[in-house]
């Protein structure tokens, strides 16, 4: 592993071989709590793996020990649980916490795992390892994508902008609506990588790729609308590194790293030989296919020469003519996770939601102090630097910040004024976190 370790390897490998699938009644467990931080410190140890270049362990351990397949399970298990359980949480009359802090962890599953899964599957044999849950992937993917599509005739997402009338169950849905918004281009890069995999993937995944879902058609709407960039006060601004950061003029022309990942895979399944085969190029995705033109220039081309290629298949797809929709009869695999627990689970929900409230989501202030405890050990300060994109950021206007609360050591600030201002929203977690550093 590389020099700043979070696991040794022994450790690594107790956590893998111990990750399982959690039903949805269970998600805020004790014992799913313990796998969400031994997931978060799979996490972090991947991307120090990554970032020092020495190899990576994490990766090789989920493959030799089969687990890519149970964390696609956890995922939409997780997925189902915020789109099914969570409203109705936020519904009860009766629940009204003074701390979200144990629902925010099952909320922050899924995008855990998505980070996870964006880390490892850049190489081709996590690909191969998830076997026939790369189906349900792919589905997973293509609804968080239509999402993103469907967002960004909206506008941008809005920011994490607290307000002192919301609840605390109601700032945890905007948190939520925020995450979501990141969960979808982690999803994006997913997506990606399994493109890079398209002469090992089933039939069945191809055709889900490219007929069920017409995938070359979502990601050129993709592109026209590039939800990770937008125009404050006439400049340009693109989500990178968790945040929106203004692009300096000189750097405009430059292509960020979503867009890149999105030209990719249009490459991948437009010009490999298996998947041209087996799209049928009907005349909506010509049309949709042939406005990718107006955006190959010269300066893209010199930042990806390969899409040259891709250039040249356009101009001979203007000139040929389109393709009658394909009637072949197909024996394929469907994705079966989502359905399974759908129907496990079907008019269930609401009982689902109030054991939840009575087991898992009402904790006293001695448990909420163990777990912030258990957070520390997870969340050590030295690691979380060493991992962080850019430097820290201030809690409450996010300017550079170069301060740290003294007391729990969790949040960065600017300026005292700042620190002050934002004391409302932060004054019971930095309590709580400093308890639990003086329970150790």
């Amino acid at each position: 592993m590389g020099d700043l370790e979070l696991l040794l390897p022994g450790e690594a490998e107790v956590l893998v071989r111990s990750l399982r699938s959690f039903p949805v009644r269970e998600m805020g467990s004790e014992r799913w709590n313990q796998q969400h931080e031994n997931l978060e410190k799979l996490n972090i140890q991947a991307i120090l793996d990554a970032t020092a270049s020495q190899g990576e362990p994490i990766q090789e351990l989920l493959v030799t020990h089969g687990k890519i397949p149970t964390l696609v399970e956890e995922l939409i298990a997780v997925e189902m649980w915020k789109q099914k359980v969570f409203p109705v949480l936020c519904k009860l009359e009766d629940f009204k916490p003074q701390n979200t802090f144990p629902i925010y962890m099952v909320v922050h599953h899924e995008a855990s795992i998505i980070n996870l899964l964006e880390t490892v599957f850049f190489h081709k044999e996590v690909c191969e390892s998830a076997e026939d849950t790369v189906l349900d992937l792919v589905d997973y993917c293509h609804r968080k994508l239509t999402l993103l599509v469907a967002r960004s005739g909206h506008g941008s997402p809005p920011e994490e902008e607290g307000s002192q009338d919301n609840t605390p169950m109601q700032e945890l849905q905007k948190q939520a609506e925020l995450m979501e918004f990141e969960i979808a281009l982690k999803a994006l890069s997913v997506l990606r990588y399994i493109t890079d995999c398209m002469d090992s993937l089933s039939l069945s995944t191809l055709n889900r790729i490219l007929s069920t879902h017409n995938l070359p058609c979502l990601l050129v709407e993709l592109l026209q609308h590039s939800p990770w960039s937008r125009r404050e006060a006439g400049k340009l601004q693109r989500f990178e590194g968790g945040c929106w950061q203004t692009v300096a003029p000189s750097e405009q022309q430059k292509l960020s790293k979503l867009d890149g990942q999105v030209w990719i895979a249009l490459y991948n399944l437009l010009l490999n030989p298996e998947a041209r085969a087996r799209y049928c190029l009907t005349g909506f995705a010509k049309g949709q296919l042939l406005k990718l033109q107006a955006f190959l220039t010269d300066t893209l081309l010199d930042q990806l020469p390969n899409l040259a290629d891709l250039q040249h298949f356009l101009t001979h797809l203007a000139l040929a003519e389109p393709e009658a929709p394909k009637k072949d009869l197909v024996l394929e695999q469907i994705p079966e996770i989502w359905e399974q627990l759908e129907r496990e689970n079907r008019g269930k929900w609401q009982a689902i939601a109030k054991h939840q409230l009575r087991h898992m989501f009402s904790a006293s202030e001695q448990d909420l102090r163990l777990q912030a405890r258990r957070w520390a050990e997870t969340y050590r300060l030295d690691v979380l630097e060493a991992v962080a994109p850019e430097r820290p950021r201030c809690a409450y206007c996010s300017a550079e910040a170069s301060k740290r609360c003294s007391r729990c050591q969790n949040e960065w600030y600017c300026c005292r004024e700042c620190q002050v201002k934002h004391w409302e929203k932060h004054g019971k977690a930095c309590v709580l976190a400093a308890q639990g550093d003086r329970v150790k």
